[in-house]
């Protein structure tokens, strides 16, 4: 059993120090790159998409581990965009609107967890960027959003838009300008952000503020490719806001999606509602791994159902049944079987007794 233990702390010590030593260069959206003498993985990536058939807006979030106190990230966009900060209840107000519903669902016979197996209660429930320079690289704006500088950026080079974020102070990976020349060739745009926390020595850890970021598209998409370059499995989580249910084109090299929930929702309060206007729309809730983010081959690009199905997770906790007091049904029943086996017994020996003493 010693042995055993050991064996498991290793393990674990093992995978919290790999994700350290390689860490994740690209995150569900882009490319996230840490100060060259510091490490950060992004555990999670978390955004809204709310989409009208002409605009799209995205309030996303990153949950970051590790040691570094500056990172960036790029993310290709298919238009002009607008950067400004997201309000983070957005997501307290969807992780509720999309909860799981909760059932009990008896059984009859008693389990490993029941008395007579065991006496124990058991639980059965069942989630400042500079100026460019560079003639290849055009800055559109640049903003200052709390912990985030924002450089809106243009290029009609890959490697100059390279070169422009490495005079910036931040080594990159050396497949970047590969990376981005599909998006340079169908002349998209690019967000760059610089997370700088305004407290020195502050290092980047959990939930960072999140940001959102608007332009205009005729079709809904997320840009995922950069996400090849990660270093270790990426998670995604998509709120997909539309007048219909949406779902992915394809899996786009990671696990097939997962819808968690599916339905029409009226928020009239509250940074939703004003994501929404108010109005009433189709929310779809995706989740989706990427064990291997290097066989992502494209962005995802979504598109409305057949049908606007609702769809919502049942979580059942499964329960024995009893009756009265928390008495089991199974023990009057078998009780009973056992009565009704025994009474002609009875019967039989009854009358025995009466003949000899006759």
């Amino acid at each position: 059993m010693r042995r055993r233990i050991a064996a498991l702390l290793i393990a674990l010590l093992a995978t919290q120090v790999g994700a350290l030593v390689n860490p994740a260069y690209a995150c569900g959206c882009g490319a996230m790159v840490p100060d060259g003498q510091s490490r950060i993985g992004v555990d999670r990536e978390t955004s809204v998409v709310r989409w009208d058939g002409r605009t799209e807006q995205i309030v996303m979030r990153f949950t970051v581990g590790g040691d570094a106190h500056r990172a960036a990230w790029i993310m290709p966009v298919p238009g002009r965009a607008t950067v400004e900060l997201g309000d983070g209840k957005v997501f307290g107000e969807l992780a509720w609107l999309t909860r799981p519903e909760r059932k009990t669902r008896s059984y009859f016979w008693p389990r490993g967890g029941d008395w007579p197996f065991s006496s124990g209660i058991r639980d059965g429930a069942g989630a400042a960027l500079p100026g460019s320079g560079d003639p290849g690289v055009g800055v559109v704006g640049r903003e200052q959003l709390g912990d985030f500088d924002v450089a809106r950026l243009t290029a009609t080079d890959p490697d100059a838009l390279k070169n422009w974020l490495e005079s910036n102070g931040f080594e990159l990976p050396d497949r970047l300008a590969a990376e981005v020349k599909p998006y340079v060739d169908q002349k998209w745009e690019y967000v760059a952000v610089r997370l700088a926390p305004r407290q020195q020595g502050k290092p980047l850890r959990g939930d960072l503020d999140p940001l959102k970021i608007r332009f205009e598209s005729p079709t809904l998409v997320y840009p995922m490719r950069l996400s090849r370059m990660a270093k270790t499995p990426q998670s995604l989580g998509l709120y997909v806001l539309a007048d219909h249910r949406m779902e992915p084109r394809s899996a786009i090299g990671g696990s097939a999606p997962q819808v968690t929930f599916a339905g029409k929702v009226t928020p009239e309060s509250g940074p939703l509602a004003e994501l929404t206007g108010g109005e009433p729309v189709f929310l779809t809730a995706i989740d989706q791994q990427f064990p291997e983010p290097g066989r992502i081959d494209a962005d995802h690009e979504l598109r409305a159902t057949a049908k606007d199905t609702s769809y919502r997770r049942i979580v059942f906790r499964n329960e024995l049944l009893t009756v009265g007091d928390g008495i089991p049904v199974w023990l009057l029943t078998v009780s009973a079987a056992l009565v009704a086996l025994a009474a002609p017994a009875f019967v039989v020996l009854r009358r025995r007794r009466r003949r000899a003493a006759a």
